[in-house]
C-alpha cells in the first residue's frame, strides 16, 4: 500500500485543523447566544416533524400501494408508475395545462410588483402613498374561497357587474368560467390582483434599503428621475428580483392549486386542470395513492431541477444567487 506524500499528509492535517477550528467556534457561539439557538428548537422541531419525516411516505410510489395492509407490506413496483405517468396522455395534457398557466403569471404578473413599488417609491405624499399600499395588499389575506366567491359575483352572466356593462354597452355576455379560451385569463388576473400588493411591499422594503446618497449624487451630476430609475434603482432591485424569480421558479409545477381547485369546473378542464389537481383527483376521487404519489415526486424533482438550474444561471450571468 502507498505511502501518503508529504503534500497528502500536509492537507488532511490542514482539513483536521480546520475542523476543530469551526467545531470550538461553533460551541463558543452556541455557549454565548444560549438562548437564541434554544428559540431555534420549536422551529428546527417543526421542520422535521412536518417537512422531512412525511419524506418516508415517498416510497408509495415505488410499491402498489394498499390502504388496508399499510405501506411496508405493500409490494413493490419499481418504476411502474412513474412509466404510466410518461405514457399518460391525461398528465401530458395536465402538465402541458401547468407550464402554461405559470409561464403567463410570470410574464404578465411578475414585473408588476417592480413596477408598482418603483412608481409608489417615487410619490412624495406620504399618506396617499401608504393608503395605496394598503388598499392593494389587503387582498393577499383573504383566502381563495373569497377571492373566487367575488369574481364568479363579478363576472357572471347572470346579474354580473361586468357583464351588465357589457350588454349595456351593446355587447354579448360572456361566460368567464365556462369559456375555455377564457378561463385561463380569469385565473391570472385574479392571482394578480391578490398577490399583486403583497409581492409590491417585498420590493419596497428592497427600495428602502438603497443609499438615498446616490440618488443625491446622480442628481448633482444631472441625472433625470427616469435614469436615476434605470441606473440607482433597478441595479439596487436587482438582488431581490433574482431572489423571487429563482423561488419562483421552484412553483413552476404548483401553478396556484388552490386557487384553481376552487375556480375551475367539468367546462374548462382541457384548459385548467394541473399537476395538484389532478393529484387531489386520481389520489382522493380514484383512490390511486401510488399513482398520486409518483405524479407529486415528478413535479418535486422538476422544481429542485428548476431552482437549481435558476441559481446556476444566475450566478453565471449576475455574478449572484440564493447560495
Amino acid at each position: 500500500m502507498r505511502e501518503p506524500t508529504i503534500t497528502e499528509k500536509s492537507v488532511r492535517s490542514a482539513k483536521k485543523t480546520v475542523k476543530k477550528s469551526y467545531t470550538r467556534q461553533l460551541w463558543i457561539d452556541i455557549r454565548k447566544d444560549w438562548d437564541l439557538y434554544l428559540a431555534l428548537i420549536p422551529g428546527i422541531a417543526f421542520l422535521l416533524l412536518f417537512k422531512y419525516t412525511p419524506m418516508y411516505g415517498i416510497i408509495i410510489a415505488f410499491k402498489d400501494f394498499n390502504i388496508f395492509e399499510g405501506m411496508s407490506a405493500s409490494p413493490w413496483v419499481g418504476w411502474k408508475h412513474f412509466e404510466k405517468l410518461i405514457s399518460s396522455a391525461s398528465f401530458l395534457q395536465v402538465f402541458q395545462n401547468t407550464l402554461l398557466i405559470s409561464v403567463y403569471k410570470i410574464v404578465f404578473l411578475f414585473p408588476l410588483p417592480i413596477i408598482i413599488a418603483i412608481l409608489l417609491n417615487e410619490l412624495k405624499h406620504i399618506a396617499f402613498k401608504r393608503s395605496v399600499q394598503t388598499v392593494i395588499y389587503l387582498p393577499h389575506f383573504l383566502s381563495w374561497v373569497i377571492v373566487s366567491g367575488l369574481f364568479i359575483d363579478l363576472l357572471s352572466t347572470n346579474g354580473g357587474i361586468v357583464n351588465k356593462m357589457i350588454v349595456a354597452l351593446g355587447g354579448e355576455p360572456i361566460r368567464f368560467f365556462l369559456d375555455s379560451h377564457i378561463f385561463r385569463s380569469v385565473l391570472v388576473a385574479s392571482a394578480g390582483w391578490k398577490d399583486l400588493g403583497w409581492n409590491t411591499i417585498i420590493y419596497l422594503a428592497a427600495l428602502a434599503g438603497i443609499d438615498p446618497g446616490l440618488y443625491e449624487s446622480a442628481k448633482m451630476d444631472g441625472a433625470n428621475r427616469w435614469k436615476q430609475i434605470v441606473h440607482i434603482t433597478l441595479p439596487g432591485l436587482l438582488p431581490i428580483i433574482l431572489l423571487m424569480f429563482i423561488l419562483r421558479l421552484g412553483y413552476v409545477l404548483e401553478a396556484g392549486t388552490e386557487q384553481v381547485l376552487v375556480m375551475y369546473n367539468p367546462s374548462v378542464y382541457n384548459v385548467a386542470d394541473v399537476i395538484g389537481t389532478y393529484v387531489y383527483r386520481i389520489g382522493l376521487g380514484e383512490q390511486d395513492y401510488s399513482f398520486s404519489t409518483a405524479v407529486g415526486v415528478f413535479e418535486s424533482v422538476v422544481a429542485f431541477i428548476l431552482i437549481i438550474s435558476g441559481n446556476s444561471l444566475s450566478r453565471k450571468f449576475f455574478g449572484r444567487g440564493i447560495w
